[in-house]
């Protein structure tokens, strides 16, 4: 069968299975809706997590940003799994402890104010469209490519999906739904992982075969890549371009981040118990370890075979999958000398380059590109949307949460009953799809234009979330002076700040984005740590000069702060 036929084949039964799950899991009350009824087992909400965890810039774009960044990809591992960490031992049994449903909500408690809730809405519903529109756009590329649809269209489509499991099952739904897509994604991540690794290395392993022998046993795997990459003109694979500094403040924006991303601590609430927050921590971490530590593998081999099969080839006779995605315009050619030789070449070339080349398909096009059978390739493209849909999905919940009830239910309207608070949130999450679709949209005539690619819009996301949340988060735990005016100041500050800062870069004058135009050399992927100490500092100081908070809520911060105590709700 052809690939089009396996990916409808795999695609829809996986479509499948997501919409039975909702209808199988439809939320009835508020509590199903924001944290499942508290009712997941460690061991699946783990796995939820992952799958959470785990969006289309994992999936798709992390390794084809690697496969063309070489080490200075790095920062994407160590950011996204040491924050990962981070969050699982620094702040998830805390926040569990503490009992409510959303970030916002824990702001607006912990700093005893109604202001301070509303301010951490904006920023958990600025951050998460952020968010989402990345994952949109990698449900467009899929779609794109393997169901012969535009990339608009394609996000349209994606939307439809989410709107169905996310509003109707919210929480409950999201959760087994999740479930579901981690083993998707993970068996289409490692099955071609494992196909290329055998076919290049002899290696059955990916992470063994990254560091050794090619198979015919001439030279080592990065080796050999790193001399294509010099004759073709391409900086060195394992050498890296980018400034420490740089290096640095992406790396701690991408940690930070994760720790302050609201639709990932939310994941803690819905356990049973503290103790069982802990747990699926370490079960999320161990699910997500196996792709992570596939990745660097995964780019090293599609560099390797895209460098091998291109440059120097006569158009006429590239691979069929070079022309697939050619139609797709993620593969550009401009034959510029007429020679009809596809001259793809790096900076360092004499001969001007040729080829352009969306970073976003090399996960995607692996397969093609290695030659596997049909099945592989429908298999990953069931995989890419499982991990978009999934990301996309935990995002519109704390967006739909945020508004009924952080700004509705405990703001503007508190007589509303839970029925028409589940109202609002269904209504709030079908709203939010809708914008956070035409976000992902390309229309030239209108100017509309995702700002990167999908790791890169997503890192965007992690520098909001560092710069407004974590610093309240962390401060709200461990410091009982810290007080509602600090926390507002702290939050305002962070977010205008950073936001500023990528906007100018990505929208008003992205010509100007080069390290010798940055601030102290701080790329917009990293300037998140430089909001983030800006909100820091502010709130100390505003918090020094500004009354201490009330007795209840130091005692509450040093109730939250022992995790080994039981919980409100094991208490009772």
């Amino acid at each position: 069968m052809s690939i089009q036929i396996w990916t409808f084949i795999l695609v829809g039964l996986s479509f499948a299975i997501y919409i039975g799950i909702a209808i199988w899991s439809k939320a009835t009350t508020t509590s199903d809706f924001y944290v499942a009824g508290e009712s997941i087992p460690p061991i699946v909400n783990g796995m939820a997590t992952a799958a959470d965890w785990m969006s289309a810039a994992s999936f798709i774009s992390m390794a084809g940003l690697i496969s063309f960044m070489g080490r200075d990809g790095s920062v994407y591992l160590m950011g996204w799994t040491g924050g990962y960490v981070l969050l699982a031992l620094l702040l998830a049994p805390y926040l569990r402890k503490f009992g409510k449903y959303t970030v916002p909500d824990f702001v607006g408690d912990r700093y005893y104010s109604q202001t301070a809730r509303f301010v951490a809405v904006i920023c958990a519903i600025f951050v998460s469209f952020t968010y989402v529109a990345g994952q949109m756009r990698g449900v467009g590329i899929v779609f794109s490519r393997f169901l012969n649809v535009g990339i608009n269209n394609g996000v349209l489509i994606g939307m439809g999906i989410v709107f169905f499991y996310a509003v109707l099952g919210g929480m409950k739904g999201i959760t087994y739904t999740q479930v579901a897509q981690y083993c998707v994604l993970i068996f289409a991540y490692l099955v071609p992982a494992i196909f290329i690794s055998l076919l290049m290395t002899g290696n059955l392993i990916p992470q063994l075969g990254f560091g050794g022998k090619l198979a015919d046993g001439s030279m080592y795997l990065l080796e050999r890549l790193d001399g294509l990459s010099r004759e073709l003109g391409f900086n060195t694979y394992t050498s890296g371009q980018k400034s420490t500094v740089d290096i640095f403040f992406i790396t701690a924006a991408l940690m930070i981040g994760t720790a302050g991303l609201p639709h990932v601590i939310v994941r803690f609430y819905t356990v049973p118990k503290a103790s069982d927050a802990r747990s699926s921590a370490g079960w999320a971490l161990l699910f997500i370890a196996i792709l992570y530590t596939t990745a660097p593998a995964v780019a090293a081999f599609a560099r390797t075979n895209l460098l091998t099969m291109t440059a120097n080839r006569s158009y006429q006779d590239v691979p069929q999958w070079f022309k697939n995605w050619e139609k797709t315009g993620l593969i550009k050619f401009e034959d510029k000398n007429g020679d009809g030789v596809i001259q793809y070449r790096g900076p360092r070339a004499e001969v001007e380059n040729e080829l352009t080349i969306d970073r976003d398909i090399m996960v995607l096009a692996n397969p093609e590109i290695a030659k596997l059978p049909n099945w592989v390739v429908g298999l990953v493209a069931a995989g890419g949307l499982a991990a978009a849909l999934s990301t996309a999905a935990g995002l519109l919940l704390v967006i739909s949460a945020s508004i009924a009830h952080d700004l509705l239910k405990n703001g503007l309207m508190p007589d509303i009953d839970d029925q028409q608070e589940l109202m609002y949130a269904r209504l709030a999450a079908g709203v939010s799809i809708c914008i956070a679709g035409y976000f992902s949209l390309e229309i030239p005539l209108l100017g509309i234009k995702p700002p990167g690619f999908v790791a890169q819009v997503v890192a965007f996301a992690f520098g909001l979330a560092a710069a407004s949340f974590f610093p309240a988060i962390i401060m709200g735990i461990f410091s009982k002076r810290m007080n509602k005016e600090g926390a507002i100041t702290g939050m305002v500050i962070g977010l205008a700040f950073t936001a500023s800062y990528i906007i100018y870069f990505k929208f008003i004058n992205p010509l100007a984005n080069q390290p010798q135009h940055w601030w102290f050399g701080i790329s917009p992927e990293g300037i998140g740590t430089l909001g983030m100490c800006l909100n820091l500092v502010s709130s100390l100081i505003v918090s020094s000069l500004t009354p201490q908070p009330p007795e209840e809520v130091q005692e509450l911060v040093e109730y939250i702060r022992i995790p080994s105590e039981p919980d409100r709700a094991e208490a009772s």
